[in-house]
């Protein structure tokens, strides 16, 4: 069996059907059975939004966050089919990962 992470870039306020984007993403990969995700706000990056930074100036909603889920290929790949099906445009990134339990 093949593992893969994915992660998807979005930014903390963004929102699909009235809900912000990494619950609704959470919501997606459970109904497809991936049993878990999460999701990481950054204190600061850039790319195609522009350039945000956690600063005292900042608005809220604003920075980067990513939303990463591992699994077998097969469900990660219908993750993405399933997001691109909703009519979102997020970039993410796919690769092959080890897992594993300590102990």
């Amino acid at each position: 069996m093949t593992t893969l992470c994915v992660r998807f870039f979005v930014l903390e306020g963004m929102r699909h059907d009235g809900e912000p984007i990494h619950e609704w993403l959470f919501q997606a990969a459970r109904e497809i059975g991936i049993t878990g995700g999460t999701a990481f706000r950054a204190s600061a990056g850039f790319g195609r939004h522009g350039l945000h930074e956690d600063t005292f100036f900042e608005l809220a909603g604003k920075l980067p966050e990513t939303v990463e889920f591992f699994a077998d290929e097969g469900l990660i790949r219908t993750l993405i089919s399933r997001v691109g099906l909703a009519g979102l445009k997020l970039v993410y990134v796919l690769h092959p990962v080890t897992t594993g339990v300590t102990g």
